[in-house]
């Protein structure tokens, strides 16, 4: 079932796409045929329109109803996660050199988000493993193991028919899933992956560039340490479609980005909301979600590198939240 999320929380709102019945009408007809709309209308001062909601088949949103509390995961024995930072395709800078297959291969200084998450686990007293074998996703035996999977900047299909099975059994009986930047450029044609990231995908960026994070929920663990606002560069993602039925943890403010926010492929942007952090329940799991995790200098602990503290402390939250060594979606 698709629970309706609890009144009186900021959620992300399904924003009406075409005035008039009969553009409601067409819009109707277009996201019964595809879940998408190729061409944008009135953008003016609006962002990008929303394209639909797919009925993803599963229990989401806030409620801590669609959560299966089942038994898999026992706190006593210390918490855990896999890291996964497989590229089938464009692979970000910040990921180095490929890895070796196995479990923990050896790293490289240029391993920047490898090494910066193992000192996050190291600091903050869980265990991370990493990998990009995707055998290591192979069944759902080997993922409960993990209190979390985390995907960071993974691209294109960075998983095999077993993997997509194993992840799903995993997120079904109550594990916790991480995504982060690239993450939502992976498994694009397999839409539960799709409800798993929020109802959400990439589409296309525009310039990477500084700009002001809004910190738009400052009760969740991953958020409640931020200032409101923050300084940050990155790459700004505009997504098609946007996220629904989620807690929009953090939002860039558009107008803070000199160079604009229409993409390579035209998307305008999304105005006055522009999700870039974000969580749900999904499918018996939870999942947290951050566009964000561009540069390799998000990891840098000098104070060189605007924000970077700041998205240290939003990914942490984010982890320890989804594994459950923290409270949830809060």
């Amino acid at each position: 079932m698709n629970t309706p999320s609890p009144a009186g929380r900021r959620t992300r709102p399904l924003r009406a796409a075409l005035t008039g019945a009969a553009g409601a009408l067409g819009l109707t007809i277009a996201l019964l045929a595809s879940g998408t709309l190729s061409v944008a209308q009135d953008r003016t001062d609006q962002g990008a329109r929303e394209l639909g909601e797919p009925d993803y088949g599963v229990c989401r949103g806030v409620d801590p109803r669609c959560y299966h509390d089942w038994g898999n995961f026992d706190a006593s024995d210390g918490f855990r996660v896999l890291l996964y930072t497989r590229t089938a395709g464009p692979r970000h800078a910040n990921l180095g050199p490929a890895l070796a297959p196995g479990l923990n291969p050896p790293l490289t200084d240029a391993n920047t988000v490898q090494n910066g998450v193992l000192r996050m686990g190291r600091d903050n007293g869980f265990q991370v493993d990493y990998t990009e074998d995707v055998s290591r996703l192979s069944s759902p035996a080997a993922l409960f193991r993990y209190d979390a999977v985390v995907f960071y900047s993974t691209s294109r299909d960075a998983l095999d028919d077993a993997a997509q099975t194993s992840l799903r059994q995993y997120v079904r009986g109550g594990g916790g899933f991480v995504g982060i930047h690239n993450a939502f450029g992976t498994e694009y044609n397999w839409p539960w992956y799709e409800g798993l990231l929020g109802n959400a995908n990439f589409y296309d960026h525009g310039p990477a560039q500084p700009g002001t994070v809004r910190t738009v929920n400052r009760k969740d663990v991953s958020t409640r340490s931020l200032p409101a606002s923050w300084s940050f560069s990155d790459e700004w993602y505009n997504l098609v479609p946007a996220p629904t039925r989620v807690r929009v943890l953090a939002e860039v403010d558009e107008s803070t980005l000199a160079e604009g926010t229409t993409g390579n492929y035209r998307h305008p942007g999304h105005g006055d909301d522009h999700p870039v952090a974000w969580c749900h329940y999904y499918d018996g799991g939870r999942a947290w979600l951050t566009t964000l995790g561009h540069d390799a200098r998000d990891f840098s602990t000098d104070g060189s590198f605007p924000g970077a503290a700041e998205f240290q402390r939003l990914v942490l939250g984010g982890i320890r939240s989804a594994m459950g060594q923290a409270p949830f979606c809060k």
